[in-house]
Formats: structure tokens, C-alpha cells, sequence
């Protein structure tokens, strides 16, 4: 009877564990790919105060023209906002800040009254920050922070011109810069060989003679007391590099210690196709190099295997044109040894065409002409005048337009809460630049339900790189428009099917392509699930948005 009994409980044992369920397999973590990246671009001065403290720094006191002064905004508001988890409720990986070097000193007082560089792209100094932004201290804490959420970092790079110059930001020496002539734009050395605008001091990159530091520099590091530490590391880098030292070169080392000693993940290159290719060739190479110093030295602190990001501003650079971008009189390919993506002007013109033509035609160009190389789509930007929608008339089209476009995106500030961008008083880019509106977010019901739409899709965009940087297929236009992406790298592959202008209520969606029966999907637009039955799914919300995604 003993061993009866022995058996029963032997077989009740076996049983039970039989029975138990495999444990649950958790979904692999997507890879991050700068092809499919949601930038969060700001103005530094325009996002967030978090100290204001540093508020008036140099004796900046001038009555300034309307948005033409500096508002408080700095690094510290901008580690704030990561902490809360705004970027991160946002769907936001990468933050791209405007300059935040020190700028002149005094502000310009032509046309509308006075400006100061406020902006960032009036540089006095690139070897520190300007006090209106925060210390290096704040920009450390700030890099740290960002990699802890899994947010990259990237700066704002301004090679090819200084400040301008004022009654107390005095011009760089002649083999430094030239002052004229001013840039006509209408050929290749009309381009390059000029000054952006009146009184923006042209830096002399093509020249390969060598230079001394500007006297104003030296007796500021003097005053400072970090003279000898500055030139001592300029021995070092000549010597490593072998260059000429030639202006672009120490500009070159200046950047990239930014690199080298906060591991910041990228850089924003501003005014490209006023400068050489030739020059971003080079900054390649030295940005590279810093990043694998950095990462040498700080491996605990590295994120992945992600490369250093270049991506440029070449002004009305659209991704039709594929590699090229043509002068007139001269064709030049940037992404050679360079850049990894350019700046792409046009989304905002493809409303005219339907989503289906627009996103079809960016998944042949960035496959086939522009492998291996992206782009970096917008809507809205701090120096264009024309925008998709400057009278934030269409704030959910323009998330859905621009989030779920082939490409890296870049989400400008307030454009999650359609802060206005018409300001009365205001000319030229300044109506762009207003504060962000915090209460707004935080009491406006409407505000926050277009939040709320940015955030549902920038998540999903985060979750999935398949929606950037993958292979585009349409399914049907009938019933609404619905699309799959498809993302492989080594072997992880992400797939989503996204269905747009869909039936309020009830959908029922055909996956049969993507998608086999059994498999639970899941809507992570209205957080709703079901089982992929005879190929299709059924959906029911108030949506007519449907953003499909393996449970």
C-alpha cells in the first residue's frame, strides 16, 4: 500500500509539473539605429529654466527687440524635463540643443533693435560655455542623465564663422577670417568663400597656413588663468594629427573635446555647404577619433556599439536629390567620409501628394541611391519661415505626417503642444522662438490631448525602428490607408503594420502578410489587443489610428 501511494504522489507530482506553463519570453529589446531616431530639437535659452541664477551673465542688459534677448532657458531646465520623463513619455531617444559655447558678449543693433546670441551661433569661445547656458559641470550631469534614460545627446557644431563683431567683440585677425564679400549663393565659390551675412565674420576654412591663436583669446585664457593648459593640449593634438595649424583645425579640436570629455553622442552641423566638403571629411575623422577615446575611457558608461552621428544642415537640401547637392556649378556628395544623414527641407512640401507617395518614394531613395545613409525629416524648424503649419491649424496631422515617415524625425520644441509660432512683434525667425509653454501642457485640455497624440505615436516610433528604417509596403487604401514596416538587423527583426483614416468603432485589418494566425497583436494606439485569426485582426476604439505591434 506504501509504495501505492508512493507512486501516486510520484505521478501527482510529475503531473502538476507537466502542467505548468513555459515562463513567458520577454519581447527583445530593440536596437537603436540613428535611421530611425526621434530628435528632440531645442533651443537651449527656449526650453526650460532651470537656474535663474544664471539668467544675466556679461552685462547684458540692453533692451532687446521682441524674442530677441536671452529668456533663461538652460542645460539645467533641460536635465529637469529628462528626469520628470517628458522626453521619455514623448518618445524622444536624442536631444539636439542649439550652440551652447560662449557667445559675444554685447548684442547687434541693426534693423529691428537690439539681438543677442541668445541662439547660440554668435561664438566668442568654443572652449567653454557660455554662462547663460550652465557650466561643464551641468553639461556633464546632463550627458549622464540623458544616457540613464537612454537618450543620446547631440550638439550644435558651428565651424564656419565667429560673431559678429560689436564695440566690445572685437574681429578675429585676417589670416583667421575674412568680412567680405557677402555670400550672393548663386555658385559654388559664391557659397563658400563669403560671409553668411553682413557682419558674420567668415571663417578662412580652405586656407591651410598656418595661424597663431587670436589675440583676444589668449589674453582672455590669461585673465581666466588656463592659458598654458589650453595651449599645451593644442600641442598635443597637432602633434597627434600632424595638420597645419591651420583655423579649422583648432576649431576642429576645440568640438571635439566636447566629444572626448562628455561622450556626447553626436553632433548637428550647422551651415555645411558654406565650407569645403573636404572639412567635414576631416571632422569626421577627428569626431570618430574622440568617441573611441571616450568610450575607452568610460566603459561603463557606454551605451552601445552606435557610432558617432554627423548629421548636416545643407540648406534646402531635399532627399530627392539622393547623394548630391548641386551649386550650379558644381555637384558635391556630403555623405562620402562625412555625414551619416542631411537635414531633409522638403517633407513639408510632399502635403500636396498623398502619405502612400510620399513614404513609398523615401523608402526607394533611402534603399537604393541613399544606403547605408539616412535622412533627418521635419515639419517645423528654428529658421524656417515656412513651415507645414504655422498656424498650428493641423497639430495631429503633423505628428502623424512627420512620426511615421521613413527617416529619422525631428520633433522641434512645442510642437507636441502646437505652441504658437506666430508672435506679434516679432521678425523674421524670432516669431519661431518662442518660450515654451509649460502651463499650457499642464492646464490646456486641448493642449494636452495633442500631447497625448505625439506621445502615442513618438513611443511607438522609439519602440520600433522598423517605422524609420524599415523596408515600407502598402496593404490596401481601401478601407483607410494601412502600411507595414519591416526592420532586420543581425537577428532581431521588428514588424508593424500601421493603419491610418480608418472606421471609428470596429476595424477589421488584414495582416495576413505580416502576421500569422495565433499571433495576439496589439494596438498601441488606443492600448487595445486581439489574436490574428483567418489573417486578419479585429480592432475595436474610437480611433482612426491603428498602430499594430506583436505582443
Amino acid at each position: 500500500m506504501k509504495n501505492i501511494l508512493l507512486v501516486l504522489c510520484v505521478f501527482i507530482i510529475t503531473l502538476g509539473c507537466s502542467q505548468q506553463k513555459e515562463p513567458i519570453k520577454e519581447k527583445p529589446k530593440a536596437p537603436f539605429t540613428w535611421k530611425a531616431a526621434n530628435i528632440y530639437f531645442l533651443l537651449t535659452d527656449r526650453f526650460n529654466n532651470g537656474d535663474t541664477s544664471n539668467d544675466t551673465n556679461f552685462n547684458r542688459t540692453k533692451e532687446t527687440a521682441t524674442l530677441r534677448g536671452f529668456k533663461g532657458g538652460d542645460i539645467k531646465g533641460i536635465t529637469q524635463k529628462i528626469n520628470e520623463g517628458y522626453f521619455t513619455d514623448l518618445g524622444i531617444n536624442a536631444i539636439w540643443m542649439t550652440p551652447i559655447v560662449e557667445q559675444i558678449h554685447d548684442g547687434t543693433d541693426e534693423g529691428t533693435g537690439v539681438t543677442y546670441g541668445f541662439h547660440g551661433y554668435w561664438t566668442s569661445d568654443w572652449t567653454t560655455l557660455d554662462p547663460n547656458f550652465g557650466t561643464k559641470e551641468d553639461l556633464k550631469n546632463l550627458v549622464e542623465t540623458a544616457h540613464k534614460n537612454g537618450i543620446r545627446i547631440l550638439l550644435d557644431a558651428v565651424i564656419n564663422h565667429t560673431g559678429p563683431v560689436t564695440d566690445i567683440d572685437t574681429v578675429w585677425p585676417a589670416e583667421w577670417v575674412r568680412t567680405e564679400p557677402q555670400c550672393t549663393y548663386d555658385n559654388y565659390a559664391n557659397t563658400t568663400a563669403c560671409t553668411l551675412v553682413k557682419n558674420l565674420p567668415d571663417i578662412k576654412t580652405e586656407s591651410d597656413e598656418g595661424v597663431e591663436l587670436p589675440p583676444q583669446l589668449v589674453e582672455k585664457w590669461k585673465s581666466e588663468g588656463r592659458y598654458e593648459s589650453e595651449v599645451a593640449e593644442l600641442e598635443t593634438f597637432f602633434k597627434r594629427t600632424g595638420y597645419p595649424r591651420a583655423p579649422r583645425f583648432y576649431i576642429m579640436k576645440w568640438l571635439t573635446d566636447y566629444i572626448s570629455e562628455f561622450g556626447i553622442d553626436g553632433y548637428r552641423v550647422d551651415t555645411v555647404k558654406h565650407t569645403e566638403e573636404s572639412v567635414w571629411q576631416e571632422f569626421r575623422k577627428e569626431c570618430d577619433y574622440a568617441f573611441a577615446e571616450w568610450k575607452k575611457s568610460n566603459v561603463d558608461e557606454v551605451l552601445d556599439d552606435t557610432h558617432f552621428y554627423l548629421v548636416g544642415e545643407v540648406y534646402n537640401y531635399h532627399v530627392q536629390s539622393g547623394r548630391n547637392y548641386d551649386f550650379g556649378d558644381k555637384v558635391v556628395d556630403y555623405f562620402t567620409d562625412s555625414f551619416d544623414a542631411l537635414i531633409n527641407f522638403n517633407l513639408k512640401y510632399d502635403n500636396g501628394r498623398s502619405l502612400e507617395e510620399t513614404y513609398a518614394e523615401y523608402d526607394s531613395i533611402l534603399n537604393n541611391g541613399l544606403k547605408g545613409h539616412s535622412t533627418l525629416n521635419y515639419l517645423t524648424s528654428h529658421d524656417d519661415g515656412q513651415p507645414f503649419d504655422k498656424a498650428r491649424e493641423k497639430p495631429y496631422e503633423t505628428a502623424t505626417r512627420l512620426l511615421l515617415a521613413p527617416g529619422a524625425s525631428q520633433v522641434y520644441y512645442g510642437d507636441e503642444l502646437a505652441r504658437t509660432l506666430i508672435v506679434e512683434g516679432t521678425e523674421g525667425d524670432a516669431t519661431l522662438r518662442s518660450f515654451m509653454d509649460w502651463e499650457a501642457a499642464q492646464n490646456n485640455d486641448e493642449t494636452k490631448k495633442i500631447l497625448a497624440h505625439w506621445q502615442k505615436l513618438g513611443k511607438f516610433r522609439s519602440s520600433h525602428p522598423a517605422i524609420g528604417a524599415g523596408r515600407h509596403e502598402k496593404i490596401t487604401e481601401d478601407e483607410g490607408y494601412i502600411f507595414s514596416r519591416v526592420f532586420s538587423k543581425d537577428d532581431f527583426t521588428d514588424t508593424v503594420v500601421v493603419g491610418l483614416n480608418m472606421t471609428k468603432g470596429e476595424k477589421v485589418i488584414d495582416v495576413s502578410s505580416k502576421f500569422e494566425d495565433g499571433i495576439e497583436l496589439h494596438d498601441a494606439y488606443a492600448d487595445v489587443s486581439a489574436t490574428v485569426k483567418g489573417g486578419k485582426v479585429r480592432i475595436d476604439s474610437p480611433s482612426e489610428i491603428v498602430l499594430l505591434e506583436r505582443k
